[in-house]
């Protein structure tokens, strides 16, 4: 269960390969043979196919640039292996002009290949030239009257020209041709998600999960959907559940998804579920359990929880990492210390480990030591702000060093984050305590206005944003929306006090406790 939540993450690790042994005798081999003779086309293209498939785009494209120069017009089949290659890497880097580009010219070579006129309509579709996508999609019908790429690739032409029930009629085809393939339903799901037929969406990709349980795309968009339409996709899971309460399976995502939306009681529930009907008794539930008490600030419930999943397996970090955390909310940090070894003692790279052992020592007053590890962090993940953000905070308020934490505030502030817009980036609060309020206010404030709040995470950042700036109604105004919104931390909401971001400055207002009691129902404490 653990390995299909984890198939996006395990997906992306793959494409590190590059660095495996065999992929590196491989490639020692071509530029052996490069040496030798660098205009060998046939040895470039078969490095840059190497490349390829382990996402060096820049490498591939190196290579194959040089494939089309070197090989002579003679060399169709070599010349249109590079084309459809280098279109691939043109559309992976979004780059889609240049891919047609190369696809037209790989038609003309070849033109009843069904894979480059499949490819050269998916392009066309991307640059939104639909008549010529309908046309390249119509021709694939023709190749093959059983193409679900085909179908699939009308259907979504039909939605772009409004014509519903032409789509319909196309995704009936599809499936009806393959009906047991998951990848079908999921990309049914896909164009009935473009639709806005979002419950057929979940349904179908319930449906390929359930026709593959090992398929990472059905689950991860599955994932994915709960972050954009949770009651959706709530609600078809607990269809699927009602239908086969025997399927353990359906619960466990459900409750993955509500977990990850912050309703730690439904977690907890379907969580439950699954171990007294005894569908599964797998260590990472109890963690998960642990993590959900641990949020609820059910810290002692929390640490049995924990203490049951690492009886069952000893060499996870991530349980020694959330021993930790409990640990220190109990106020025990020299055991919260240890357990933080011993995260490290099973995973040297855990960043998340080094950072336990920080807070440990910042509670037993040990901060230089709690400066140094996140230090260690920083020089192993230096894109992730949360760590100049975590020792600049040390260095201020314990060490009184405040020239070196405004060169962290400053560093995170820089940082060109691919989500500048998202609370994570931590930009805005980098900028409040630097003293630019104005720039800091309207960074927030833009987040608060175009980002789209599903589960009260983005107003409680908004909470925490003006409550350290000194702004407390607009803070308790944040505080509810979020807390409407069911963000459920009361882990968070009353008690993280780890660097400059949390709302501890309004945990002093009667406002704001009377508020938290108000909303007992979704932290379990009426």
């Amino acid at each position: 269960m653990a390995g299909i939540m984890l198939a996006a993450s395990l997906s992306a690790a793959a494409q590190s390969g590059i660095n495996n042994p065999m992929t590196q005798a491989v490639l020692a081999v071509y530029e052996d043979e490069l040496r030798q003779n660098p205009r060998d086309y046939n040895i470039l293209l078969s490095r840059a196919d190497e490349y390829y498939r382990h996402s060096e785009y820049i490498r591939s494209l190196a290579d194959v640039d040089k494939v089309l120069e070197y090989a002579p017009a003679t060399e169709e089949d070599v010349r249109l292996r590079a084309l459809v290659l280098r279109a691939g890497i043109y559309n992976l880097t979004h780059r889609p002009n240049e891919a047609l580009a190369d696809l037209n010219e790989a038609v003309r070579i070849a033109p009843d290949s069904y894979s480059v006129i499949y490819q050269r309509a998916n392009t066309f579709y991307t640059l939104g030239k639909y008549t010529e996508a309908k046309f390249d999609f119509m021709k694939l019908e023709r190749l093959n009257t059983r193409s679900v790429e085909a179908y699939i690739g009308l259907a979504r032409i039909a939605v772009k020209e409004n014509n519903l029930g032409t789509a319909n009629e196309m995704l009936a085809k599809a499936v009806n041709i393959d009906p047991n393939n998951a990848e079908t339903y999921v990309r049914r799901a896909s164009v009935r998600r473009q639709m806005g037929d979002h419950n057929g969406a979940v349904d179908d990709l319930i449906l390929a999960i359930s026709s593959d349980n090992r398929h990472p795309r059905a689950m991860e968009e599955l994932l994915e959907y709960g972050n954009t339409n949770y009651p959706a996709t709530m609600a078809g899971l607990s269809n699927a559940i009602a239908a086969a309460p025997e399927v353990g399976m359906f619960r466990y995502i459900r409750a993955v998804i509500a977990q990850a939306h912050f309703h730690y009681l439904a977690a907890i529930s379907d969580y439950r579920e699954i171990l007294d009907e005894k569908i599964y008794n797998y260590h990472g539930i109890y963690a998960s359990i642990a993590e959900c008490e641990y949020s609820l600030g059910n810290y002692d419930r929390a640490l049995d929880n924990v203490d049951r999943a690492l009886s069952m397996i000893r060499d996870n970090a991530s349980y020694y990492v959330l021993r930790s955390q409990i640990l220190r909310a109990l106020g025990q940090y020299d055991e919260a210390i240890k357990a933080g070894a011993a995260a490290l003692a099973v995973d040297r790279q855990s960043n998340a480990a080094l950072v336990e052992m920080a807070m440990g020592y910042v509670g037993t007053g040990n901060y230089e030591e709690a400066s140094n590890l996140v230090g260690e962090a920083m020089l192993n993940d230096a894109e992730n702000a949360v760590y100049p953000m975590l020792r600049a905070w040390i260095m201020e308020k314990y060490l009184n060093r405040a020239a070196g934490a405004a060169k962290l505030y400053e560093q995170v502030a820089e940082m060109d984050h691919y989500y500048i817009d998202n609370p994570r980036s931590l930009k805005g609060f980098a900028l409040l305590f630097l003293g630019r309020t104005e720039p800091a206010t309207r960074w927030m404030e833009n987040i608060l206005r175009t980002v789209t709040d599903y589960d009260g995470l983005i107003h409680y950042y908004g909470a925490c944003f003006y409550a350290q700036a000194g702004d407390t109604e607009r803070a308790m105004k944040c505080a509810s929306e979020a807390l409407e919104l069911g963000y459920a931390n009361y882990h968070n909401w009353t008690e993280a006090i780890d660097g400059r971001v949390n709302v501890a400055p309004l945990r002093d207002d009667l406002r704001f406790l009377n508020m938290l009691h108000r909303h007992d129902a979704i932290f379990g404490k009426e």
